[in-house]
């Protein structure tokens, strides 16, 4: 009977536990997907060829992935101080508004620091195309956002 018992816990873990880690999944490939998709579109918009886009896609990626970290932070924060509002104190909020703020400071200051880095691998007019091709694929993914 113990035994039944656990083998019937472990089935109805099993089935709770599996759409959270398939959306997890879903998620995760539904990020790499995208990644893909700005990748091969700016590396198009910018008209690297294949040794350039060996070299500045990961310094790309990398500095991505910082971006995404500080986001997150401040994300994180502004959601704790939204998910408990009626304890929230000023002082909380004022500090979530100031992360949100500081995250685009730091956003910059990351930027800056990789644009040398993309300097040694990119002309001086992909370097210039390098904005306008991250701000018009936001602009397309928004824009196809809205007709779904």
């Amino acid at each position: 009977m113990k035994r039944l018992s656990l083998i019937a816990l472990a089935i109805v873990l099993a089935y709770s536990i599996a759409p959270a880690q398939s959306k997890d999944n879903n998620k995760r490939q539904w990020t790499q997907e995208m990644l893909e998709a700005k990748h091969d579109f700016i590396a198009e918009q910018l008209g690297l060829n294949k040794a350039q886009r060996d070299k500045f896609m990961p310094v790309y990626e990398a500095m991505e992935k910082e971006v995404f970290a500080v986001n997150r932070t401040a994300r994180e924060q502004a959601k704790q101080v939204s998910s408990d509002s009626k304890n929230a104190t000023d002082q909380d909020y004022y500090n979530a508004a100031r992360a949100m703020s500081q995250a685009k400071v730091k956003e910059g200051e990351i930027e800056g620091r990789y644009f040398e880095k993309f300097s040694k691998i990119l002309s001086k007019k992909q370097m210039f195309q390098l904005k306008q091709a991250e701000l018009k694929f936001r602009r397309q993914m928004i824009s196809r956002g809205k007709k779904k």
